[in-house]
């Protein structure tokens, strides 16, 4: 069986991308793009048989009766994002609770990185999202229907948000990417955050939550026609994932363009232990549901979806 696959390359799909892993009895063609850039193809056309797949849109999705996908419990994209808040540095701000009343801007409302962002801000440093005016630089892969008292206006059309935060046209910024002006060294830009690693290291101690940004999905066609599929692609993402892990613990040669992987694989495993990119339900579950809260308390879900409705009942037991 031959199946397209999009999505970006990560180490830990590495060795699916170049052959190295193949899912039982499966011809994986591996079509690398950006991951917002598949979403879009996906929630578009259903272009590809697998990919990877936005998690907040996913679960949005399913609450307006998406049907065309299901998911197995492989994340291929985790990030923290508290250092993915930036702020103009003439704009007073100097802590979280500072956002209340200013204009922020996102590039989109309901991708999986501000999901996260507005979950920190108001259960770690009560900021709802209604405390601040939002700017928006983009258009939303799939229809939102936000809650009342949240404001989000459109940035003006040709504007860039990175320019906007450096002339302090926005206040502050939450990006997935650093800001151009800030990549640039603008003195005009900061992170709200500067030991924005500490403070991450510190959520997870408090939360046990390394944030999930991206699942995989199935065309439900394509699974309904061999649901076996489910399984035999898990069993591979998660051979992948070893072949990585592997890799990162060598101190012989390096995997990595990290002078300095050694030390970041010995603090990461000290922190958050031997599987911090953990696949499954089991390892998964208290972070999968939470995220499933954050994105109904936000408004972007009618209800908290199931970890049930969520993954092939074949990758339940994973």
């Amino acid at each position: 069986m031959r199946l397209r696959y999009g999505g970006a390359i990560y180490d830990r799909t590495t060795a699916l991308a170049a052959g190295l892993i193949r899912p039982e009895g499966v011809d994986l063609e591996y079509v690398e793009d950006l991951p917002n850039q598949v979403f879009r193809r996906m929630f578009a056309t259903a272009e590809f048989d697998v990919s990877e797949m936005s998690m907040g849109n996913y679960l949005s999705a399913l609450t307006q009766g998406e049907t065309r996908f299901v998911a197995i419990p492989v994340f291929p994209s985790r990030v923290f994002r508290h250092g993915s808040i930036y702020v103009n540095a003439a704009s007073g701000i100097e802590r979280p609770e500072d956002l209340r009343g200013r204009r922020v801007g996102l590039p989109e409302y309901g991708q999986t990185a501000n999901v996260w962002v507005r979950a920190m801000l108001q259960h770690q440093y009560g900021v709802h999202a209604r405390d601040i005016h939002w700017v928006r630089g983009t258009t939303e892969k799939i229809a939102l229907q936000l809650p009342p008292g949240v404001t989000v206006e459109d940035a003006p059309a040709g504007s860039d948000l990175s320019d906007m935060l450096e002339r302090g046209e926005i206040d502050a910024l939450a990006a997935p990417e650093k800001p151009a002006a800030f990549a640039a060294g603008s003195p005009r830009v900061r992170r709200l955050f500067p030991n924005f690693a500490e403070v991450e290291a510190e959520y997870y101690r408090q939360t046990g939550h390394f944030p999930i940004m991206h699942t995989v999905v199935l065309r439900r066609d394509v699974y309904e026609g061999d649901r076996s599929l489910a399984r035999r692609l898990y069993d591979a993402f998660l051979a992948a994932k070893a072949w990585a892990y592997e890799g990162l613990a060598r101190a012989g040669v390096l995997s990595t363009s990290l002078a300095f992987q050694t030390a970041a694989y010995e603090y990461q495993r000290a922190v958050l232990g031997d599987d911090p990119f953990a696949y499954g339900v089991a390892r998964t579950r208290a972070t999968v549901e939470a995220m499933a809260g954050f994105v109904h308390e936000q408004g972007l879900a009618s209800r908290v979806v199931s970890i049930e409705e969520l993954f092939a009942p074949e990758v339940l037991d994973t």
